[in-house]
């Protein structure tokens, strides 16, 4: 190479370096709003419904379900930063409400625990109303999900009573070699017992958040007399099937696999802090060899098959899945029913949501609330960066209660005054 040639090269290496820089920040950027997925719209929830009466009250009583879901501009629109978010820091600013803690025995040697919290004020109908609540997997009324949304309900005139799943809370040792599992209603029917015994004027609202609204979706449909008192059933981002979640939880999109390995260590230091009690009873179904198999387990199936699925005898896999699922039993719930799910939930395939689909296409007293951004339990808002203290999720569901309060309301003033009239 001549030193005219040398030069010339040496004149375009800076040129060269310029070049390759913006194409590293332009790829940087692409991945950037790849990944956050900011070219998304924001849009209503996609709402599936029968119409009748109630489902056109409802849209006109409740503008959240028809207006725009907007999350924070610059990661909201990402599923899964919504769902970390979530898992992480639950809430923001979290109030803490003020409740009571109950202890009910169960047949079976075990101690059901839940939560009372009272009304802050009286409720706009003038009705005694209590929210009944069921949250996810391993969570308890400390969770600051919990205590964001019981703190708002509160607020709004409702008494709320709140789960806490069995083995769940920390420093609460179990009184029985058993935990709770995605489909086991002992406990929740335990606590709407108590309720309607303690307050024999309340109407009831039901609650569940991702397992526990598998929970209340089967609960309701075991037997029609655990609808009555019922006003509505809400559930949000639960999977309906726990035999097709777990076959979608082996995949890799939307690192699904990921998350079942996080799950999956969860709830292997969830059960392993309670292992001196299954090994203390007699009683108890685990032994030491479960225990140990339970230690290497890397999946949510390898810990259901190791401990979770021997709680209650279960054979095989297949049979624990399909008996603890609300998908053979929720066709039977006759109240009104608010299904909620986001189409960017990663623990969720979009597969499972065929099932609330079809349901309120088939079912009048049905509604599915399909949002396009939200993530698993998330549902954050915001402008641009912060999110505020409550999302759309917690006034989403205090706005359908709202309405369905005020509907019932009217026909049992009707149905009075239609009587009174027959009389005279």
């Amino acid at each position: 190479m001549e030193d005219s040639d040398l030069q010339t090269f040496g004149a375009e290496l800076p040129l060269m370096f310029d070049g390759m820089k913006l194409a590293a920040v332009a790829a940087v950027l692409y991945i950037i709003v790849r990944s956050l997925n900011l070219k998304s719209p924001t849009a209503p929830p996609a709402i599936t419904y029968q119409d009748t009466p109630l489902s056109r009250y409802l849209l006109k009583s409740c503008p959240m379900l028809s207006k725009e879901y907007v999350p924070p501009l610059l990661w909201g629109k990402s599923g899964h930063l919504q769902t970390v978010l979530y898992g992480k820091m639950g809430r923001v600013n979290t109030p803490t409400p003020c409740g009571i803690r109950k202890f009910l025995p169960m047949q079976d040697g075990a101690t059901a625990t839940f939560d009372l919290f009272e009304a802050s004020g009286e409720h706009r109908t003038g009705d005694d109303i209590t929210m009944v609540i069921c949250p996810g997997i391993g969570n308890h009324s400390e969770k600051r999900y919990i205590r964001t949304f019981v703190d708002y309900s509160q607020r709004q005139g409702y008494r709320c009573a709140v789960l806490n799943h069995l083995g769940a809370l920390p420093n609460v040792e179990l009184t029985s070699p058993r935990m709770f599992t995605y489909g086991c209603t002992w406990e929740f029917g335990a606590m709407v017992d108590y309720v309607k015994q303690a307050f024999p004027q309340t109407l009831l609202v039901v609650v569940g958040f991702s397992l526990g609204g598998n929970i209340v979706c089967k609960f309701l449909g075991e037997k029609r007399s655990n609808q009555e008192r019922v006003l509505c059933c809400i559930s949000v981002c639960q999977g309906y099937s726990a035999l097709r979640a777990q076959e979608t939880f082996h995949q890799w999109d939307q690192c699904r696999r990921l998350y079942n390995f996080m799950l999956a260590d969860k709830m292997k230091k969830l059960v392993l802090s309670h292992r001196s009690t299954f090994s203390s009873m007699a009683s108890s179904l685990i032994g030491e060899a479960d225990l140990n198999r339970l230690l290497a387990a890397t999946s949510l199936t390898q810990v259901d098959d190791s401990v979770m699925r021997k709680f209650h005898g279960h054979r095989c896999l297949r049979e624990f899945y399909e008996k603890e699922s609300c998908v053979h039993y929720i066709h039977n719930v006759c109240v009104p029913l608010l299904l909620v799910n986001s189409l960017d939930d990663p623990l969720v395939h979009q597969s499972l949501l065929d099932i609330p689909c079809r349901l309120a296409d088939k079912m009048p007293n049905v509604m599915f609330a399909l949002t396009q951004h939200g993530g698993h339990m998330g549902f954050f808002e915001g402008d641009v960066l912060f999110p505020q203290p409550l999302t759309w999720m917690d006034k989403v569901i205090v706005e359908y209660t709202n309405a369905i309060c005020h509907w019932e309301k009217k026909r049992r003033l009707c149905k009075t005054n239609s009587h009174q009239d027959t009389r005279t």
